[in-house]
């Protein structure tokens, strides 16, 4: 079933029942794209606009660790140390949460996989989850000019209260250096400049490159111009998503 036309006034989706009666069919929704290429921004206004549970890696993990379940304790043994969380655990708790309740309907997923094990461990996972649940798959590509990337980053602030985030060119608060909401200072990430940020982008087109010919090669990746203002990216992947 597909989504009617929207315009920016409409309310959200939220999975509603068609004129048959069928409920729409469960929508797995993942999302590639290098820092600061707007997927966070465009993955949260999906996933009221669905009804549908946004999940980061990041978000789910710090979740893990504050309700001190076995593989958040476990996911802090290592981040305590410096060392980075095992891929094995991290799929671990992402089947988890994909086969709660909570995501009976589909989900947005961001930040996972990041590589091609990972990508073959979500595949056995929706594989699980699903069983004979039919489900629509689709990989979204922000593909976007590195310059811009690193103009998004350079010039990236936020606030420290609500974490609304800021561009001093591209979306400036209204009083400089205030957050809009909070009235209180920007902060600017030490790591936010041009030679970390280069850095970043080598070290993510590399490890993505073959993730984008993997899902290419399975006929459902679906390269998005991230390019323009906010509103202009919605609108494409709100196409992306009706089709």
């Amino acid at each position: 079933m597909k989504i009617n036309p929207i315009n920016t006034n409409q309310g959200s989706y939220k999975g509603k029942i068609g004129n048959t009666g069928a409920l729409v069919m469960k929508k797995e929704l993942i999302f590639l794209g290098p820092p600061a290429c707007g997927k966070g921004t465009q993955t949260n206004r999906l996933s009221e606009f669905l009804g549908l549970p946004h999940i980061d890696t990041g978000s789910l993990l710090r979740a893990e660790i504050a309700k001190e379940s076995e593989e958040g304790k476990t996911a802090k043994s290592f981040i305590d140390k410096g060392l980075l969380v095992p891929v094995t655990l991290v799929a671990k708790i992402i089947k988890n949460k994909l086969a709660s309740k909570e995501c009976e309907n589909g989900y947005v997923l961001d930040g996972f996989p990041r590589s091609l094990e990972q990508a073959q461990q979500l595949e056995e996972i929706n594989k699980e989850v699903d069983g004979d649940k039919k489900a629509s798959f689709k990989a979204i590509y922000f593909d976007i000019d590195p310059q811009i990337l690193l103009e998004r980053i350079i010039y990236r602030q936020s606030c420290p209260q609500c974490g609304e985030i800021y561009n001093k060119k591209f979306k400036p608060s209204k009083v400089e250096d205030e957050c809009d909401k909070c009235h209180v200072p920007l902060k600017t990430r030490a790591d936010d400049n041009a030679e970390v940020a280069k850095s970043r982008f080598d070290t993510y087109f590399e490890q993505t490159a073959p993730l984008v010919e993997f899902y290419e090669k399975k006929g459902v990746l679906t390269k998005l111009d991230a390019m323009g203002s906010i509103e202009e990216v919605w609108q494409r992947l709100l196409k992306i998503i009706n089709g």
